[in-house]
């Protein structure tokens, strides 16, 4: 069996009210309720005990199995009103969305197709095919991403962190008259914050006046939230307005505990039934890549034990490579995984990843 390390710590500042938001929903919506049948086992055991011991970070953990809530633990934090940050599980969430564009017709081609967005002109990003930029290979490899700067989100590894500046003065800013920078695309993983927002702001831009329509569709009508939630607009309070209109879109997402395991089920069901959205999910997972990464064995989270990324999800995780599981990993422990053969979903929010991620996640997908 692989080796296991647990985590350093990676605390974060919560930034719930420093920010613009989308608001999708009512405060209150008509919702999805779940069935619960709890369970006293050696798992809710190790969660309580995790919990009580607030240095490893852990707030919640939720484990869904064939539609029943089996373990639903958590405790108070500094997560104010309920509202846990995604931080890179958002990316997951823009792919979710840019399955919706496609299927409800506002982009008119396939993933495969090159996308046409003025906002990108004459810079690497233009008429790129939208796998590439779901797929993290967007050849954005000398400007931005960690592969070579060990960041996803800032200019060249230092500043400015390009998720708080809106993408029309990034583009002219950074990327103008760049084009020529840009490596071939399709090859190299380069994990880029920048690339899911240029993902995000194009369905921004081809929704038009339907883009807070879309996003209702998605999360109130199908997911059926039950309490508001949120995406992140690239403003930030302390120095602009709040502008109502324009690409201002940034993948930070909040919402509440119970909400984002609805939000998995979404995900769930639709690859299940084989919907459209199903079917774009199954493409991504067909068309996943390397993630040319060699520290798999770490266990600090999904991030580090998944193998390959998909349209910005994770798949394979290390050893279990032989069912479609789908992991969703963002910053001091943010963890959603969904064993689609299983029905299974386990959430997990933190703010600090040091919990033990190998027993509470990894060894409930019951690795060989």
């Amino acid at each position: 069996m692989i080796g296991v390390t647990f985590a350093h710590h990676s605390n974060e500042k919560y930034c719930f009210d420093c920010m613009y938001k989308y608001k999708i929903g009512d405060k209150k919506n008509d919702t999805y309720e779940f069935e619960i049948n709890l369970q006293n086992n050696n798992l809710s055991k190790i969660v309580e005990e995790q919990l009580k011991d607030k240095k490893t970070g852990l707030v919640s953990y939720i484990l869904f199995e064939n539609n029943k809530i089996l373990v639903d633990q958590n405790r108070k934090s500094k997560y104010r009103r309920g509202y846990y940050p995604s931080h890179s599980v958002g990316k997951s969430l823009v792919s979710l969305v840019t399955g919706y564009a496609l299927c409800e017709g506002y982009i008119n081609h396939t993933v495969f197709e090159r996308i046409d967005y003025p906002t990108v002109a004459d810079t690497l990003y233009e008429n790129q095919k939208l796998i590439n930029l779901l797929n993290m290979q967007a050849g954005d490899d000398a400007i931005i991403g960690d592969r070579i700067y060990g960041k996803d989100n800032p200019i060249k590894g230092k500043s400015p962190n390009t998720n708080t500046i809106p993408i029309k003065k990034v583009m002219k800013k950074y990327f103008k008259g760049k084009k020529h920078l840009g490596l071939e695309p399709g090859l190299n993983f380069n994990y880029s914050a920048l690339t899911t927002n240029v993902v995000m702001n194009y369905v921004i831009y081809k929704t038009d006046d339907d883009w807070k329509k879309l996003l209702h569709k998605v999360f109130v009508e199908d997911a059926k939230v039950e309490n508001r939630v949120y995406f992140g607009k690239s403003l930030e309070k302390h120095k602009y307005g709040n502008r109502k209109s324009g690409e201002y879109g940034r993948y930070a997402f909040y919402a509440k505990r119970y909400d984002y395991l609805r939000i998995a089920k979404l995900v769930l069901d639709h690859w299940n039934n084989d919907t459209c959205v199903g079917k774009y999910l199954k493409t991504m997972y067909d068309n996943r890549v390397d993630r040319q990464f060699d520290d798999y064995s770490n266990f600090r989270g999904n991030h580090n034990a998944a193998q390959t990324y998909g349209g910005q999800f994770l798949f394979d995780p290390i050893e279990i490579e032989d069912r479609p599981i789908l992991m969703m990993d963002g910053f001091a422990g943010q963890q959603v995984v969904i064993d689609f053969n299983n029905n299974k979903i386990i959430t997990a929010h933190s703010t600090d990843r040091h919990y033990d991620y190998y027993s509470l996640i990894y060894l409930q997908l019951n690795p060989d």
